[in-house]
């Protein structure tokens, strides 16, 4: 729980009677509100000393005897680790974290540098495995949510060199990421880390169709297969993080095929083999479809709208309107399931992806046959009108439902 939410929330609270004035106090008393902002600053402030040494260090390498390059990686790699755990045993908690994370970022630099100074880098990346490997363990050591988050940039960094400079995917990286820090996210749901593992998961998936030369709609078999993780976590805030990020791609996914499904050759890029591409998709949405039955959230099958693969049909007017329907639909379930919920958050999503979707359908009908000076007039009054109509029934639908 944080604070924004208890603010946002504990007056309400406090006006159902749930909670008194003298509570609510109390509860907003356990969260001082400078709390994660001053705990950043250490770590922010180990990562910008850390920068600079690097850089001093960088801009005079070639000039320095081998032995002494050495001498500087290890001294600075052991006196960060080594302060680390001297501030954390003292309680200093951010600060030591804050060294323990530039440790392990010292750690992948030297291993870049030394890589260089024996030429290794252009030809072997077990060195920068060896990185991602040490960030994996050290989040278990440390139960650190920043060494998390660092280490899954570490491990979209190597994976991106990998495929990117050595042309092979790092099957290794990807298995880090995916058992390392699934399992820790797992075992600890939070929604913060949860965003951050499925973004750099789809990253991996990403550069894994692109390796392979694969339809890109592949992409979304793995994307939604973390979304199906998402509906078997029992923490439910910790799950819908989980599952934003494949969402957030389906969706732009969908409204590019509606903007530009129309060329028959672009929606052919686009299809893989039916019978092994449906097959994969429909033991995914069964997965998925099982969790949310199990825990109780079928209502959210709706998500599944956003994965109908209409870049089967026919390129032409006719898919970008089937298109449109789709997105119209997806909004619209998302708009209920915000009445049906009272949750203003998603009512909100909902009218913004509706009056987006809107946006959309009017660009492509209309465009090609209405004067631009009238389009942009027309488009203005349309999306304002519906802006307005939507906010004084959403605001009308979520007071009815507040009890008196």
């Amino acid at each position: 729980m944080s604070r924004k939410m208890l603010e946002t929330e504990g007056r309400e609270w406090v006006h159902k009677g749930i909670i008194t004035p003298e509570q609510h106090q109390r509860l907003l008393a356990l969260y001082p509100s400078d709390e994660r902002v001053v705990g950043l600053l250490p770590l922010l402030g180990s990562l910008l000393v850390g920068l600079s040494a690097l850089s001093l260090v960088a801009a005079n390498w070639q000039g320095l005897p081998e032995w002494l390059r050495l001498l500087l990686l290890l001294g600075s790699l052991s006196g960060a680790y080594a302060t680390g755990e001297y501030f954390l045993r003292r309680g200093n908690a951010s600060l030591g974290m804050g060294l323990v994370g530039l440790g392990l970022l010292l750690f992948g630099a030297g291993i870049v540098l030394t890589s260089q100074m024996y030429q290794l880098i252009g030809y072997d990346a077990s060195g920068l495995l060896a990185w991602a490997l040490a960030g994996t363990v050290l989040t278990y050591l440390y139960r650190s949510r920043f060494l998390f988050i660092l280490t899954a940039c570490i491990g979209g960094i190597v994976q991106g060199y990998s495929t990117g400079q050595l042309g092979g995917f790092s099957y290794f990286t990807a298995a880090l990421a995916i058992v390392g820090l699934g399992y820790y996210w797992w075992r600890q749901p939070d929604a913060v880390l949860a965003t951050v593992l499925a973004s750099g998961l789809l990253w991996q998936a990403g550069l894994l169709v692109s390796h392979l030369n694969a339809k890109i709609t592949w992409f979304f078999i793995p994307a939604m297969l973390i979304y199906a993780v998402g509906d078997w976590q029992t923490d439910r805030p910790a799950g819908r993080a989980l599952q934003a990020p494949p969402l957030v791609a389906a969706f732009l996914f969908t409204l590019g095929l509606a903007l530009y499904g129309e060329a028959d050759t672009y929606a052919g890029l686009l299809r893989p083999p039916f019978l092994a591409y449906s097959s994969a998709l429909v033991l995914v949405l069964g997965l998925s479809v099982a969790g949310k039955y199990q825990r109780g959230r079928l209502s959210s099958a709706t998500d599944w709208l956003l994965l109908l693969p209409g870049f089967y049909l026919h390129g032409g007017l006719a898919l970008a309107i089937a298109t449109l329907v789709v997105l119209y639909a997806y909004s619209g379930t998302v708009l209920w399931r915000g009445h049906q919920e009272n949750n203003a958050d998603r009512v909100t999503l909902g009218t913004v992806l509706f009056i987006l979707t809107t946006m959309v359908a009017y660009f492509k009908l209309t465009w090609a046959f209405m004067d631009k000076s009238l389009f942009f007039l027309v488009g203005g009054a349309l999306l304002l009108g519906l802006s307005s109509y939507l906010r004084r029934k959403n605001a009308q639908s979520l007071s009815s439902k507040l009890p008196e």
